[in-house]
């Protein structure tokens, strides 16, 4: 009877010790389906004004200044689109597509130039005024550019550059240099300086190691910093409705604004249509360096 009473735990202990993985794993299961749905509850969310446009652009006006919600385009056309890029009454889309272009791309290309050689210095150098500038990026990202517009205005006519694609790009760079700077420092903090004195020591110049070794682990972050650059300077609004507005100087921001009627009717539709070819651009340039920016943003949660 003892002996039968003592072996029982043994007997037991295994049952007891094999269930509880099973509860762990039930437990692991149960919280990773509730973490899927609610990203899945989350996309759509996020998803579902892009939709609306999208949707809202091929349905004729009429439509949508009714009272029935239309989910899906019932009487499709392609009418939005042909009145954004051909009414003949119209700023035209193209000359400001075009300059919304050469505006962002080279407020992207000069802004990383400059902002890569900014981050080198503050992180490889050791200066009496290197905390004082930091402090200064982060103090100027908190002002906002409205708050500098007469300003800046008035510079940019003092230099005669109203109404020209050099004085708004000038702009662009100064609004966005201070958040590259600091992004790219973040990317060049994390990448140590030993291993470029390690290709030194291997016979490599100093610059012929900074491109050999440290430049090409910065490419990331150059892209994922230059995609966020990209999108600021792209819908940028108030600084190019001020100094900007020709109807030949238009960018797409701005130009989208002329379909809005203060005492008529609004084409809504034809505003979705342009919103729609508007955004257009920036999804061909997220595709193109998304593999890059995926690395980079990585990269920088991890080291930065």
């Amino acid at each position: 009877m003892s002996a039968t009473t003592a072996t029982a735990p043994r007997t037991g202990a295994p049952a007891a010790t094999s269930s509880a993985p099973r509860r762990r794993g039930g437990r692991r299961g149960l919280s990773t389906a509730l973490w899927s749905a609610l990203s899945v509850v989350l996309f759509a969310l996020f998803s579902f004004p892009v939709y609306w446009m999208v949707n809202t652009s091929f349905q004729p006006n009429n439509e949508i200044r009714g009272s029935e919600i239309h989910f899906w385009p019932d009487n499709f056309t392609l009418r939005n689109y042909a009145t954004v890029l051909f009414d003949p009454g119209r700023t035209p889309f193209a000359p400001a597509a075009v300059n919304s272009l050469i505006v962002t791309l080279t407020t992207v290309v000069v802004a990383l130039v400059f902002a890569f050689l900014a981050a080198i210095a503050v992180t490889r150098f050791r200066f009496s005024s290197r905390r004082g500038f930091i402090v200064m990026i982060l103090v100027i990202q908190m002002i906002p550019g409205e708050a500098m517009i007469v300003s800046i205005f008035r510079v940019i006519d003092g230099w005669h550059l109203l109404n020209t694609l050099i004085g708004l790009t000038i702009v662009y760079v100064a609004t966005v240099l201070p958040f590259t700077i600091w992004t790219l420092r973040g990317f060049v903090n994390g990448v140590p300086a030993d291993l470029e004195e390690a290709a030194m020591i291997d016979g490599c110049s100093r610059a012929g190691a900074f491109w050999r070794v440290t430049f090409p682990l910065l490419a990331p972050g150059l892209v994922a910093t230059g995609v966020f650059g990209f999108i600021q300077a792209w819908n940028e609004f108030v600084i190019a409705l001020v100094l900007n507005a020709r109807p030949e100087m238009m960018t797409l921001p701005v130009w989208l604004r002329t379909f809005l009627v203060a005492n008529g009717t609004t084409n809504w539709a034809a505003i979705m249509a342009g919103s729609t070819l508007m955004a257009i651009p920036v999804i061909v340039f997220f595709l193109i360096v998304q593999g890059r920016m995926t690395s980079g943003l990585v990269s920088g949660a991890v080291k930065g």
